[in-house]
């Protein structure tokens, strides 16, 4: 979609803190974080909601794949902030491409929030 601000930043027409990346998936910091180290999880290929993406019994990039990234991503969290209160959030509206929100309880993490380089590299180590 042309208009979409995910596809832009899967094209790398609009900057984003990449902290994963493969052929069918993309996690990066979200511009307004809800606590440090707060990741969004996309499909690479659009679509509007999350429920659109193909079922785990079809091929490959499918449901479980993204269920996948998804883990892989808390689990890096858990280890970069040192709690195992990270939280999951599918809502949908603010931007119309599938994604879900990753991030450590607020009230369990300390760090700027708003440190996008450094919190980036951060979970990057742990992936």
């Amino acid at each position: 979609m042309n208009d979409c601000l995910f596809c832009k930043i899967i094209k790398g027409e609009l900057p984003s803190h990449k902290v994963y990346e493969d052929d069918n998936f993309l996690a990066f910091l979200d511009i307004h974080p809800q606590s440090p180290g707060h990741v969004l999880v996309i499909p690479k290929k659009h679509y509007r909601w999350v429920w659109d993406i193909p079922m785990c019994d079809k091929p490959s990039p499918n449901y479980c794949d993204y269920a996948a990234v998804i883990h892989k991503v808390a689990k890096a969290i858990q280890g970069t902030f040192g709690t195992d209160a990270v939280l999951m959030k599918v809502i949908g509206e603010e931007v119309p491409h599938a994604h879900t929100w990753v991030f450590p309880m607020p009230s369990e993490v300390k760090g700027d929030k708003k440190d996008f380089e450094g919190n980036a590299k951060k979970i990057q180590e742990q992936l």
